[in-house]
């Protein structure tokens, strides 16, 4: 639950932005400045046209607490609670306090509310982060009654946690000792989740270049909490902090949707009424004190064992003003000038940084605006040991350069377009609109200052392009004044170190070593005690009647009948056209899908690479900058992908869907643009220029290396699924471990038989993109489908029609390779990742709706009670794939192996022997139903119809399976349980781990064949 270093730096303005059709601004009552209502005294009113809102800024008048008020007719209701809570040290007393909280409070004294809601509520969205210098606690739902179920849950928990040195034990550390002369070590759900960010170098890298450019504020120090400091936490301190930070004259409450205003007040204002105002001034974030000269650091990390005179890495920073105080058009101006340079693969600060080859991939995020004091961070990754101080003169050549000669108009006009886009098609994907804006407002409004600033841009926009237009020399003026004539400039390097993972494991011996010296054999005996007393109190099952007290809906206030999306299915000019005729703001969204199942295991992975770089090669007519531009200069974008399923069959094993995704999107009026590009890049795509694709190749061999080991649950999933289904066997072919092996081979290639791969491309092209495989998806309402039809067909009508020569198909290499076998993935990691799995319907059992039930269930009572809160890990959960019957268990962030898997095998019998009451089981069938209602925008709505019906996903077949889900019983719990005993004694597992955990796994009775990665 702690956020990202730089989440948002991404170089776009600082609203994140939701697509959905422009609703306009409701009709709302009438309200006088002054006014009181429900405790709260109206102090702002207006409108915020960009986001079709009224805003309503309301103060407590008791407490002094703000909470804005945004009313619009999004049926995605959204609340959130912000604290400012910046630390002091590296405890990560702020982080451990906001998985604590949600421990159990006042209202709802239970182990785990927050896992109850997970359970038994349709939210659509539930969750808590730790920032540098705040902690958001935001939930969203389209349920009138479930969204106040949720808002009452998590006011409680902020206000009234039922906060003890055990719930500081659990979350946060304690030595754990079975007895008194047995192994002792550190544990804690924080403490294990830290070590594992620890071993992301991409991530260690933007933590020590943010705490360096920020020394002597609470940027300096790790808002989530070191390994090295976690330890240090107290009880008092733990305490302290949440009276101090926790108090409603500190927070910011942020409503948003349909939902009846009053309705808003009168729930904040019981929980707010029974405080006094407090004074909250020592909360502030205090500024940086600018240096009179740049400074320099360098940091050691784990890098594995090979390669390491490869693997240097280093960042240029710069502290930039602060956000509070910066007028709306030059923050908006800088984001321009961050996607200018760096906000796609041929901007020019990027691109050069590439083509110098000093280092294999660009590191740092760019423009980071979510702290007080702005900062931009840039550098280079896979460097060898000269790298970084050739890097850090190449960056500041480079912007001395672009503050002299500027930019191209055509670079300009690319920038502004795609910002401008985002802007108003509003589009995060599933993350809801409402949450986006409030994490964007508390950019300014938590530092006092005006929250509506973030989610203005007419007018910064309309003033940015008129300077443009009269020929400022907008950018250039930025770049000297904030870059080149900015002394506060920080340059941290990281080397990499073959003994830094067995420093660490000596390290945290002596700190268990020196909390034990000096302590008497009653002291020790106290240790155990501690630690079974915990234990026994993580493994209690909670009350009845204090588990009936989480508000739910109840089975009767769920829709019976499964969404729908309106699809309409022809054929243009021999290919089929699938229309989903849904609001789009006058947005035409895009999908064209070509068959590669045909393919060899060889060109598949060719495929996958081609896949991630094609808009990034150039075509024939465009190099590979002038194809960026104009991508960026047309349309809402261009992007690659691949899907690979299976048809909907009883016995999983339905014939292979492989389907190579090109998706684009840009207003109707740009349709004709969008479309000759979208041609462009799959007919004349240009295969022969060898650095350009050896680059890229690069880049992409590097960022999967980078992702191993901070994302070893997936690496295990995706060996795992491979041994059981064709599709999962391509899917890890194509993106897993055997992917990278194929990555650093295609690489040899390319150096020594670059004619050979050059040939290979385009026979895989040509394979591919042909006419009678293509299936062109458009979601946009039917008159406008009408209009663009023309376009589309003379756009099909250039495609080849012919077939290609019949090879050996990939599908035929994944039936003869579907092998169940353990193994153990090394890589450089503090924390494992631990996997095991089988394929049920292989083992004679037939999932059906309520097994995804009585899964779900699993997940978030048994395996997170025993993987994550007795455990220590930071995550605990199962997967059943309902189309395939593969079943996986998973964890994360995980201090053990042996013992996780021990926790696995336990589940079978937890699930045979499970008492569970009408009630809970009622609350499973609920949250169920909200995963199947997920909230989706109209793009996402008519891609995921597509691909339902491109697996013969009938609405026939999903409303028998909800049907399943609203009917289930305890049976199908005691039904799975069986299945899952096979499981134990057959299950294949994989383990991604350092080579120290697999010895020690081994010395356990655990011996895997071992892989090593790195």
């Amino acid at each position: 639950m702690e956020a990202p270093i730089g989440a948002s730096g991404s170089g776009l303005p600082m609203v994140l932005y939701v697509d959905g059709p422009a609703t306009g601004v409701p009709k709302v009552q009438d309200r006088k400045i002054g006014e009181v209502v429900s405790g709260f005294e109206l102090v702002r009113d207006e409108l915020v046209e960009e986001i079709s809102s009224a805003a309503r800024l309301w103060r407590h008048q008791t407490t002094g607490t703000e909470l804005l008020s945004m009313i619009n007719s999004d049926e995605n209701k959204t609340f959130g609670i912000v604290f400012r809570t910046p630390p002091s040290d590296s405890t990560g007393v702020p982080h451990i306090l906001e998985h604590s909280v949600l421990c159990g409070s006042r209202k709802y004294p239970v182990k785990e509310p927050f896992v109850e809601l997970i359970k038994a509520s349709l939210n659509t969205f539930l969750n808590a982060f730790t920032y540098p210098d705040k902690t958001c606690y935001p939930v969203a739902s389209c349920n009138e009654k479930d969204f106040y179920n949720l808002v009452d849950v998590y006011m409680d928990a902020v206000f009234h946690p039922r906060l003890t040195p055990d719930t500081l034990r659990q979350e946060g550390h304690h030595i754990e000792a079975e007895s008194v002369e047995g192994e002792k070590s550190i544990k804690g759900v924080v403490y294990n989740e830290m070590k594992g960010a620890y071993s992301d170098p991409d991530r260690v890298l933007a933590e020590y270049s943010q705490r360096t450019l920020f020394p002597d504020t609470t940027y300096g120090v790790e808002s989530g909490g070191h390994p090295h400091d976690i330890p240090n936490l107290t009880w008092e301190q733990f305490k302290g902090f949440h009276e101090r930070f926790y108090h409603p004259s500190n927070a910011r409450i942020w409503f948003y949707g349909d939902d009846p205003e009053e309705k808003r007040l009168a729930i904040a204002n019981e929980f707010l009424k029974e405080f006094e105002r407090r004074d909250v001034t020592d909360s502030r974030v205090q500024l940086q004190t600018p240096w009179d000269e740049p400074r320099s650091f360098t940091f050691g990390y784990d890098a594995g064992k090979e390669d390491l005179g490869k693997k240097y890495m280093a960042t240029l920073a710069w502290m930039l003003p602060e956000i509070d105080s910066s007028s709306p058009e030059l923050l908006l101006s800088l984001s321009v000038l961050n996607h200018i340079l760096l906000g796609s693969s041929s901007s020019p600060l990027r691109k050069a940084m590439i083509d110098s080859g000093i280092g294999e991939d660009v590191v740092g995020g760019g423009l980071e605006m979510d702290l007080r004091q702005m900062s931009f961070c840039v550098g280079l990754k896979g460097m060898t040991q000269d790298g970084p101080a050739k890097m850090e003169k190449l960056i500041r050549q480079l912007i001395q350069e672009f503050s002299e000669s500027g930019f191209s108009q055509e670079r300009i006009d690319a920038s502004i377009n795609t910002i401008e886009f985002s802007l108003r098609e509003k589009n995060t994907g599933g993350f809801p609109k409402g949450l986006s804006y409030m994490l964007s407002s508390m950019t300014t409004w938590l530092h006092e200052s005006d929250p509506l600033v973030p989610l203005r841009y007419e007018s910064p926009l309309a003033e940015l392009k008129s300077r443009l237009a009269a020929k400022e020399p907008v950018f250039q003026e930025l770049l000297k004044k904030y870059l080149i004539d900015n002394q506060h400039r920080c340059f941290v390097t990281l080397i990499p170190d073959s003994e830094y993972a067995r420093k660490e494991e000596e390290l945290e011996r002596e700190r268990v070593e020196q909390e034990l010296r000096g302590k008497s054999q009653a002291d020790l005996q106290e240790i155990v005690e501690i630690s079974q007393r915990l234990k026994e109190k993580q493994a209690a099952p909670d009350r009845p009647e204090d588990l009936a007290k989480i508000p739910t809906l109840t089975k009767g206030e769920l829709e019976k009948n499964i969404k729908t999306v309106p699809m309409e299915i022809g054929e243009l000019s021999g290919s089929t056209i699938l229309n989903h005729p849904l609001p789009t703001n006058g947005i035409i969204y895009m999908d064209l899908t070509f068959d590669f199942s045909g393919l060899s295991t060889q060109q598949l992975q060719l495929l996958s690479f081609l896949t991630s770089c094609l808009t990034e090669l150039g075509t024939k007519r465009l190099s590979a900058v002038e194809l960026q531009q104009e991508i960026g200069r047309t349309t809402g974008g261009i992007r690659s992908s691949t899907f690979v399923s299976q048809m909907v069959s009883a016995d999983g094993k339905g014939p292979a869907v492989a389907r190579f995704v090109v998706r684009g999107k840009a207003m109707k009026s740009r349709f004709p643009e969008l479309v000759t590009l979208m041609s462009d890049v799959l007919l004349n795509v240009d295969l022969d220029n060898k650095e350009r694709f050896r680059q890229l190749l690069i880049e992409e061999k590097s960022g999967l290396e980078s992702s191993l080991a901070p994302s070893g649950h997936m690496v295990a999933a995706s060996r795992l699924r491979a041994q059981f289904r064709i599709s999962d066997w391509a899917s890890e072919h194509m993106g897993g471990i055997e992917f990278l092996f194929f990555l650093r081979d295609l690489l040899k290639r390319v150096d020594s038989d670059w004619d050979t791969v050059a040939r290979d491309l385009r026979e895989v092209r040509a394979a591919v993109v042909k006419r009678q495989s293509t299936v062109c998806n458009i979601t946009a309402p039917e008159s406008d489908f009408r209009e663009i039809r023309p376009t589309l067909v003379e756009f099909l009508n250039q495609m080849n029609s012919t077939t290609t020569q019949g090879i050996r198909s990939w599908t035929e290499d994944a039936g003869n390779e579907l092998i169940v076998h353990n193994e153990g993935i090394i890589v450089p990691a503090q924390v494992n990742y631990v996997g095991k799995s089988a394929n049920l319907i292989d083992l004679g059992y037939e999932p059906n709706g309520a097994s995804s039930l009585a899964a779900k269930h699993l997940g978030t009572t048994y395996l997170w009670d025993r993987v994550r809160v007795q455990g220590g890990a930071y995550g605990g959960f199962c997967r059943l794939d309902a189309r395939t019957g593969t079943f996986a268990f998973l964890s994360y962030r995980d201090p053990n192996v042996t013992k996780t898997i021990a926790a696995y095998d336990g589940a079978a019998k937890f699930l045979r022997e499970i008492d569970l009451n009408e009630e809970e089981l009622t609350k499973s069938i609920i949250g169920v139903i909200g995963d199947m209602d997920s909230y989706q925008l109209p793009d996402a709505k008519g891609f995921g119809s597509m691909l339902r019906w491109m697996t013969g996903e009938a609405d026939e077949i999903r409303q028998v399976r909800r049907e399943q889900v609203l009917s289930a019983t305890k049976k199908d719990f005691i039904r799975l349980g069986e299945a899952l005993e096979e499981l134990n004694r057959c299950g294949s597992v994989v383990v991604v781990a350092s080579e120290a955990s697999l010895d020690q796994a081994t010395s356990e009775g655990l011996d895997l064949p071992r892989k090593r990665v790195f």
